[in-house]
């Protein structure tokens, strides 16, 4: 019995003398950093506008594209230009990428003497409007804007000047 419990306590102690101990845990010290960049602003260069022009009997449609160019469909007679895209500067971090988000409806431009509308649909840009389109080089890029100007006879859009507002959103990506 002496010579057992010997021979327990000795495969004990060399059981245990072999064993290795394991940690359930371990540490570590990470690193972390944050860095703040200028902030994306927009301003307006110039003014969006149609020019000038006589409706006819039917009316009909103004279409300025984002390099100022007007062509007309229907029975609209255009006179002595004055028309303009949209532009704007936009400025931030250097060969950061924004995103456009033009007006998804109509505006409307309505005259100053009478209440009468006239709605502007078709909304473009260039660069054109979606998700990390823009690119600031050098911390700044233009963006020119043009839509198309819908026209009402005389008597809907009688002589005047007419006027509204849009909005677009530019955001970082």
């Amino acid at each position: 019995m002496k010579k057992a419990l010997t021979r327990i306590l000795i495969l004990a102690f060399l059981v245990g003398s072999f064993s290795t101990r394991v940690h359930a845990q371990a540490s570590v010290t990470a690193s972390m950093f944050a860095e703040v960049i200028a902030a994306l602003t927009a301003n307006e260069n110039s003014q969006m506008s149609f020019g000038k022009f006589s409706p006819g009997s039917n009316g009909g449609e103004i279409h300025l594209s984002p390099q100022g160019v007007r062509t007309v469909s229907g029975n609209v007679a255009l006179s002595g230009g004055g028309q303009s895209a949209g532009s704007f500067i936009i400025t931030g971090e250097d060969q950061a990428t924004y995103s456009i988000n033009l007006p998804s409806g109509q505006s409307l431009l309505t005259n100053t003497a009478n209440n009468k509308t006239m709605a502007v649909v078709n909304w473009e840009s260039l660069p054109p409007p979606g998700i990390g389109v823009g690119v600031l080089i050098n911390g700044s890029q233009e963006v020119k804007v043009g839509a198309t100007l819908m026209i009402g006879s005389m008597n809907d859009n009688p002589v005047g000047i007419y006027t509204g507002s849009y909005v677009i959103t530019f955001s970082y990506n």
